[in-house]
């Protein structure tokens, strides 16, 4: 079984700013998030080490100071998160959350041509274009 990632948005949030920078200094990470959401930097090195003890980031020195990377993948985490969502919602039937997701209001005529376009990819046998 996958291992689970459960993850607050702010810890979110770090992560996406490490898969897109590969790594990054406490000060780097608070500076990304000040302007959006006004944190001590304290607290972003507090999240920062509580992720760290997760082994979900890794650390080395550079200069005196921490590197931190994220040691998983953002596939990894949509995986583990969507699994978990759909075990606890909609008792473990992927179906069942797609037709949820289809029957949203929100969906757009182009949403629904790229959800055709990913079944038919999914459904064409290994080696075919199609």
């Amino acid at each position: 079984m996958p291992e689970r990632h459960d993850l607050t948005e702010l810890q979110l949030t770090i992560l996406r700013f490490l898969w897109q920078r590969g790594e990054a200094t406490v000060a780097e990470l608070w500076e990304a998030l000040y302007e959006e959401r006004g944190l001590a930097q304290t607290t972003v090195a507090t999240l920062v080490a509580r992720l760290q003890r997760r082994g979900i980031v890794a650390r080395r020195t550079r200069d005196r100071q921490y590197l931190y990377r994220a040691t998983i993948t953002e596939a990894d985490v949509q995986h583990s998160m969507v699994s978990e969502l759909t075990e606890r919602l909609f008792a473990g039937d992927p179906a069942a959350l797609v037709n949820h997701l289809l029957s949203a209001s929100d969906m757009s005529p182009g949403d629904l041509a790229r959800v055709k376009r990913m079944i038919m990819t999914a459904q064409a046998p290994k080696g075919d274009p199609t």
